[in-house]
């Protein structure tokens, strides 16, 4: 049994979606981070950036004690290499799909999170900051959409490459993009839509998913955080 530390997001859907494809058995551990579950200690002992998803692995490879992981991309790596699979093994193939893991993390996430900030919860729509970044999600949709000309996976093959970006690009309506200006990618992204594991892990969210994401307290937790609380 895998422990699952999740809420969610786009970041948490990653993780189910893995799990789901892998057929790991997981439990999941809510962590509001509406409610500010994120600076529990128990919490931070495990995630020290004190941001989900973070899982510990009760059985890891070595045979020793369970071993926790945090940030996204990191746990997408190491569960990839526990089952060997989503992940390729050939020098090249993985480099490739290592550079578009990073190139999600990276950027895709970073500005879509900034344009979901701006639009969506900011007290006072800023013209500029809105701009800066609708528009940045909007370049970033066209490098993935020239990517995905004459390929189905971002990798070439199924890849967690695929599994970090499809959470990102699911609520592309918030992010005021239109999926029809970019083919390839409606293509890549109805194929992703329709896979059984990714149908499942969004399941698997239902517990929480009608509870808001960041409500009015929540967003102090969140918005306000410097070094010192």
């Amino acid at each position: 049994m895998l422990d699952l530390y999740y809420w969610p997001t786009p970041n948490g859907h990653k993780i189910t979606i893995f799990l789901e494809e892998a057929g790991i058995e997981y439990h999941i551990h809510p962590v509001d981070i509406s409610a500010g579950d994120q600076f529990k200690p128990e919490f931070l002992a495990l995630s020290p950036n004190n941001r989900m998803p973070a899982i510990v692995d009760n059985h890891p490879d070595d045979g020793g004690d369970p071993i926790s992981v945090f940030e996204s991309g990191a746990i997408l790596i190491y569960l990839a290499d526990k089952t060997g699979r989503f992940l390729p093994t050939e020098t090249r193939a993985r480099k490739t799909a290592i550079e578009w893991l990073m190139w999600q993390m990276g950027g895709l996430g970073p500005m879509a999170g900034q344009n979901h900030h701006f639009v969506q919860y900011a007290p006072e729509r800023i013209p500029y900051a809105t701009d800066r970044y609708v528009n940045e999600t909007n370049r970033l949709y066209g490098v993935l959409n020239k990517r995905l000309e004459g390929r189905d996976w971002i990798a070439d093959e199924y890849s967690i490459a695929d599994m970090a970006a499809y959470p990102w690009i699911r609520p592309h309506e918030r992010q005021l993009q239109n999926l029809d200006d970019f083919p390839n990618l409606k293509r890549w992204f109805e194929r992703m839509q329709s896979r059984p594991a990714v149908i499942t892990a969004y399941e698997k969210a239902a517990p929480w998913t009608n509870r808001p994401t960041v409500t009015e307290e929540g967003k102090k937790l969140l918005f306000g955080q410097t070094a010192k609380n």
